[in-house]
């Protein structure tokens, strides 16, 4: 999002990389902490997707980095924690740290569980399915959950077609109308 501070960008980073883990960008990435490997939520366009207008958080993003910098804060007192104020209070927390206060913040009962649903959510999307971009675009960059999950590539005209039925037969017998091209008349 134009505008926005490096130190939202790296809390929103971090809560993305504590959904969906990936490996270090750089030996000195504070937000994404490395603790899977291979790409996570933020190299699979974590930020991208919720920056786009059509996932509906986009307007309410600063408040959220602002709210997870607070129950950040407050999980590190809570826990006697000293956090390092060279970077946002989310992104100081450890990895293991990160996941117990998102825990919390998902948990039954808690206020503004739906907010962080919505963050979780779109974070899962953004590896999962790469609703953000054009499939074939995807595909294309080498998008890490795609790939990682086996999606296939598109035939050399970028259309999809599944010669072999995953079934192991039809499920129904084409329309007599049917052109080769799969329209109907």
């Amino acid at each position: 999002m134009a505008g926005r501070s490096p130190e939202a960008t790296m809390t929103l980073e971090a809560f993305a990389d504590t959904i969906v883990p990936g490996e270090k960008r750089s030996p000195d990435d504070r937000a994404v902490a490395g603790a899977a490997e291979g790409p996570g939520a933020v190299a699979a366009g974590a930020l991208e997707l919720l920056d786009w207008s059509a996932t509906g958080v986009t307007p309410m993003l600063g408040d959220l980095v602002r709210r997870l910098g607070e129950h950040a804060e407050a999980f590190a007192a809570g826990e006697g924690l000293t956090l390092d104020a060279s970077v946002p209070p989310f992104v100081a927390l450890t990895f293991a740290q990160r996941t117990a206060l998102v825990r919390r913040l998902l948990a039954p009962g808690h206020p503004e569980k739906e907010f962080w649903v919505l963050l979780t959510l779109f974070s899962n999307m953004a590896y999962d399915s790469a609703a953000h971009t054009e499939t074939a675009d995807a595909m294309a960059a080498g998008h890490p959950g795609l790939l990682a999950m086996g999606f296939s590539q598109p035939d050399p005209d970028g259309l999809w077609r599944f010669p072999r039925y995953s079934y192991g037969r039809p499920l129904a017998r084409l329309h007599p109308a049917t052109t080769p091209s799969g329209s109907p008349e």
